[in-house]
């Protein structure tokens, strides 16, 4: 029961009185999203990073949420590591040969909603020159009005795993870990 209330608010929040019965554009907000990844180090450590300089996307379809859509880039050169020479030696042909403008693309294929609040979205990741299908374990935290910005927000958090090998990033693998575990949280607001 509390999984449908959350749906129903979600469904309130992001379809105002009125709305046409299309698609509603929501943009990302850059200085709350990001995407933390974690990979095994030898098997002493879990090394972490995140990527943040978010822009995107999410068209909702009031009447199939299913046929709602998500579109998100961030910069490649965005990665925080923590220590410089890491991010020097990500960002060198080791792993992605990044210049200036490289970015890292996600593009929805297909949503399946699996309950009031969550869903699996499927789509095309572009990394490092390649693009491979990506399925994102995704669920709405909150949906409502900002009390800042006083327009609608939805803010959601969603997990993947993926290989690096995949993406041409496996050097080292398998002695540092070739899975890559990914948490990512976003919020978005009411387009204009």
């Amino acid at each position: 029961m509390k999984n449908v209330m959350r749906a129903a608010a979600f469904c309130a929040a992001v379809l105002s009185a009125g709305a046409a019965l299309a698609a509603e554009r929501y943009v990302l907000d850059a200085s709350h999203s990001q995407v933390v990844f974690a990979y095994d180090h030898l098997g002493f450590s879990t090394t972490r990073g995140m990527f943040s300089g978010f822009s995107g996307e999410i068209m909702f379809d009031q009447e199939d949420p299913a046929a709602s859509s998500v579109t998100v880039e961030m910069p490649v050169m965005s990665m925080f590591t923590g220590w410089e020479k890491r991010f020097g030696h990500f960002m060198s042909d080791d792993f992605f040969g990044a210049s200036e403008g490289d970015m890292i693309r996600f593009v929805s294929t297909g949503i399946e909603v699996t309950g009031g609040a969550t869903a699996l979205i499927t789509g095309d990741l572009t990394m490092n020159g390649v693009t491979k299908p990506v399925t994102l374990d995704a669920v709405l935290n909150k949906a409502g009005d900002h009390p800042q910005a006083g327009k609608p927000w939805a803010g959601f958090d969603a997990t993947a795993r993926l290989m690096r090998s995949d993406f041409d990033l496996g050097r080292f693998a398998p002695f540092v870990g070739d899975e890559v575990r990914i948490d990512i949280s976003v919020e978005a607001m009411k387009a204009e």
